[in-house]
């Protein structure tokens, strides 16, 4: 270093003193190479568009860090071939630290560092130098770059970084590894140490530095020990209802190594245990957790015993010879009885019934028991929370299973619904089962065609053309291989227009029998056929297909089928239909009015005869003389008894045969007025010389027996003493009024009457 640095002081006394200058221009050197001189030249212009020969020869100065001198440290030198010393030439320098940390001489181009520089703060510079026309102030040539590179001298001393520093020793590490072990140093007696280290510079320009720093010494642990159970036997209780995968005990063996020197592995001997129980490792705790694989049973067997190993997961192949790094300890399990529900036979029950099967029939039974030691009856139901529990009903006590209402499979095909099953000595101790009942189908509903049910036939058809490809459907669940059939019904094959023919595949054509046909003639022809399937029992259908008749082209398209196009031929159009018919309903009105008036006439002319006993009114003008005038009135006239001596037979209508009046049974005296109304509604009933519509008939009948008597005035007392009004005085206080005017024992005061 010392050397390195007399020599960057020579260099600079020569390029100062002028003593070298570069003769000729040498190529660029990179920021790694050494400066050989503190000069840069930069490139002058040439005219006429000559190529620019570049006169620099070094991109790089290096100035000596950390100067005490009273004077700046000169750096190096700018120079341009386009100066002749003239003074027409300014240099300027910038980039990093320029004008604080590094100057220049605008006229000579010398560069100076004017304060101390530090390498350890920043170890190079960067900057840029330009040579410009004094009077013009336009630059003679482009920017040149170079670097200041600042040069290190030994001025610190030696430092331990991050102190104080660990390290590790494995224990039971031999002598001679480490100077500062101790002999057979043991991690379980003692885990760390502290060692003092010194650091000496022995060189560099201040002289011999030194530092000193504390190192702590941390022993690494090895697997050395082997895992020891602290006792050989484990008693674990357990209930027999503990669930499968559950925890059911928990067991350890110490380990004095640490981390994964400290980590074990349990797994059980194979014996008794291996197939209803398991263990692994708690990561946390190092535990051994024994876990159940399959359902305990006080019942079947109450204890189990197997050993269970504990052996460390990291080896040491360096300690092998220290024996087996596992041990082994014993495990006693005893099964704790526990009152358990109903067990029952089949985790699902399926069952199969057909629809329509009679209610209260049997369709299945269902079993559980009671496994425990003190063994109790059983009670089913059936889950309400289930459609089943309309449909179908259970014995409580043999658990058998009866339809409860009709079954459609067409509504519901299959039922599931759960049975719950109850300890007798313990009703809260249920257990549950699904049911499954699939509602087989019967042959109920006969096939029918599938759509469509219309189908068109062209006026130009031939004979055994097939018009229609038709297929049944059927509501029932058909069976594999089901087969339909189809056929013309027999009162339509007797010279029929079309016949159906089967194709034996579950469909069938309709075929055409005739030579053409005519919407004139027939625009419309109903062919009934007849469909069966291959269920037992057998069920059939009449489906009556429509046949529209139509107007094809030659290809046999369909060109029109509606009732217009059967006139468009003769060349009317569609006014001229409206009009035809609009006369046609104008005729008709005109001669229903016609018949309607003819038959008002006639009725008229029988309304006006003589002998219509409708017409015998008597008109009188006659004043009676008051209520107590019996003889002012015959109400016996309107009975008219000159029509029912005469007996004329009735002359608007033509008797079958003659036949003489009928007698009417005399009226008894106690006769009801219902009776008596009812008898004579029977007798003009009956009676074939009653007019053909409706007609009043009176009475002159007063009924007997009424609760209150004649309220006529006819038949009353004739005088005031004959009547007893003392009944008034029995009905309050609102006829004391009355009671006093008609009474006899007191005479009537009106002065009295408030």
């Amino acid at each position: 270093m010392l050397t390195r640095n007399c020599l960057s002081l020579l260099l600079w006394v020569l390029f100062d003193g002028g003593l070298l200058t570069p003769l000729q221009p040498q190529p660029q050197q990179t920021l790694a190479t050494e400066p050989r001189e503190n000069v840069i030249h930069l490139p002058g212009q040439q005219s006429h568009f000559h190529r620019v020969k570049r006169g620099w020869v070094w991109n790089q100065f290096f100035v000596l860090e950390e100067y005490m001198g009273s004077e700046p440290q000169y750096v190096g030198k700018l120079h341009s071939d386009l100066d002749k010393g003239e003074g027409t030439v300014k240099y300027t320098l910038s980039g990093d630290g320029a004008g604080t940390v590094f100057t220049i001489d605008e006229t000579t181009g010398d560069i100076h560092a004017i304060r101390s520089l530090d390498r350890e703060e920043k170890p190079f510079y960067t900057l840029r130098a330009q040579a410009v026309d004094i009077e013009t102030r336009k630059p003679l040539e482009p920017e040149s770059e170079f670097i200041i590179k600042v040069q290190d001298i030994n001025d610190n001393e030696p430092k331990f970084l991050d102190g104080p520093y660990i390290a590790s020793v494995p224990e039971m590490s031999p002598v001679g590894v480490i100077r500062t072990a101790l002999p057979n140093m043991d991690r379980e007696v003692k885990e760390q140490y502290q060692v003092l280290i010194q650091a000496k510079d022995m060189g560099g320009q201040l002289g011999g530095l030194a530092g000193t720093t504390i190192v702590n010494i941390t022993l690494t642990d090895v697997n050395d020990n082997p895992p020891r159970f602290p006792k050989s036997i484990f008693h674990l209780k357990v209930p027999e209802s503990s669930p499968v995968g559950s925890a059911i005990g928990r067991i350890r063996a110490v380990d004095p190594d640490f981390g994964q020197n400290a980590e074990i592995e349990y797994n059980i001997v194979p014996g008794d245990g291996g197939n209803l129980f398991d263990i692994v490792t708690d990561e946390d705790t190092q535990e051994g957790v024994i876990k159940l694989k399959k359902p305990l049973d006080f019942e079947t067997k109450k204890a189990y015993t197997f050993k269970v190993e504990a052996s460390n997961v990291h080896l040491d192949h360096r300690f092998h010879s220290a024996g087996p790094f596992k041990d082994t300890a014993t495990v006693k399990i005893s099964v704790l009885d526990v009152d358990e529900p109903p067990v029952f036979s089949k985790p699902l029950y399926t069952m199969e019934v057909y629809e329509d099967t009679p209610v209260g029939t049997i369709i299945g039974a269902v079993t559980a028991q009671d496994l425990d030691v003190g063994s109790s009856a059983v009670r089913y139901l059936i889950d309400w929370k289930s459609d089943g529990d309309s449909y179908f009903t259970i014995d409580a006590t043999e658990g058998t299973i009866a339809t409860n209402e009709l079954l459609d499979r067409e509504s519901t095909a299959q039922y599931n619904f759960s049975i719950i099953a109850s300890k007798v000595s313990n009703p809260l101790l249920t257990s549950r089962v699904n049911i499954l009942i699939n509602v087989l189908d019967v042959n109920e509903f006969p096939p029918e065609i599938s759509v469509p049910y219309e189908t068109a036939v062209c006026e130009n058809a031939k004979p055994g053309q097939i018009i229609q490809i038709v297929s049944a459907a059927d509501r029932d669940l058909s069976p594999a291989g089901q087969q339909f059939s189809f056929k013309l019904s027999p009162e339509a094959a007797i010279k029929p227009n079309f016949t159906v023919r089967d194709f034996r595949n579950n469909t069938a054509g309709i075929e055409t029998r005739r030579n053409g046909y005519s919407r004139r003639q027939q625009e419309l022809y109903f062919l009934p056929v007849v469909i069966e399937d291959s269920s037992y029992p057998v069920q059939s259908s009449t489906n009556t297909m429509t046949i529209r008749v139509c107007r094809c082209d030659s290809d046999g398209t369909i060109l029109s089928c509606n009732v217009e196009a059967i006139f468009l031929p003769v060349g009317l159009s569609t006014g001229a239909l409206i009009a035809i018919l609009l006369c046609i309903v104008i005729l008709l009105a005109i001669v229903v009015l016609y018949v309607a008036l003819r038959r008002q006439k006639k009725k008229d002319t029988l309304m006006t005869s003589k002998e219509d006993i409708r017409d015998n009114v008597i008109h009188y003008d006659d004043e009676g003389g008051g209520e107590e005038d019996t003889q002012a009135f015959d109400i016996g006239a309107l009975r008219n008894p000159k029509v029912i001596e005469d007996n004329k037979i009735r002359r608007d209508i033509k008797p079958d045969s003659l036949c003489l009046p009928r007698q009417r049974q005399p009226v008894e005296d106690n006769t009801d007025i219902r009776d008596f109304i009812n008898q004579r509604l029977q007798e003009n009933d009956v009676d074939p010389t009653a007019p053909p519509y409706d007609s009043l008939a009176t009475y002159a009948y007063e009924g007997n027996g009424s609760v209150a008597d004649s309220l006529s005035s006819i038949e009353s007392l004739t005088t005031e003493a004959d009547q007893d009004y003392n009944y008034l005085t029995d009905w309050g206080p609102r006829f004391k009024v009355l009671a006093d005017m008609f009474g006899e024992e007191e005479s009537y005061n009106p002065d009295k009457v408030t």
